[in-house]
């Protein structure tokens, strides 16, 4: 992954793998003040999660997200082995994840990075710290990062 800046010259697109909706809401309301253009596919689950990935449907032209942002605790199938699935799969583990959590525990943290996590981020409590991570995947992540 080379740095500099993204030029967006279409959508970005996120896979966002949340099973609350209001962390779902209030990530999609943070980011609507964006100057980016984002598209936005949600997976409630983490089978739901390798189903949209596998079949690259729900993506724009290119068939696969930009970026994945993860939560570990997650029904049906947990993101810890989301995360193991998707970096294990040649074709896809070139896409960033970022592991978004309440988890703040040292070994989801430290089997995060094992996996290849690009980055793991516990989910703050309140909205204004909430607000400000948003941001800063926004800055760094979307903005000064190639994804391709």
């Amino acid at each position: 992954m080379a740095s500099g800046v993204k030029v967006a010259s279409r959508p970005i697109e996120i896979l966002l793998v949340e099973d609350n909706p209001g962390d779902v809401i209030l990530m999609k309301e943070i980011m609507k003040i964006s100057t980016l253009s984002i598209h936005w596919t949600i997976a409630r689950d983490g089978e739901k999660a390798l189903s949209l990935l596998r079949e690259g449907e729900s993506f724009s032209s290119q068939g696969e997200p930009d970026i994945i942002l993860l939560d570990l605790n997650l029904p049906k199938l947990d993101g810890r082995e989301v995360l193991h699935q998707i970096k294990s799969e040649e074709r896809f583990e070139h896409i960033p994840i970022i592991i978004m959590t309440s988890s703040n525990d040292d070994q989801d943290i430290a089997d995060a990075y094992h996996d290849h996590a690009n980055f793991y981020i516990v989910k703050p409590m309140d909205m204004g710290h909430f607000s400000v991570v948003v941001k800063y995947i926004e800055d760094f992540w979307l903005q000064r990062i190639n994804l391709k």
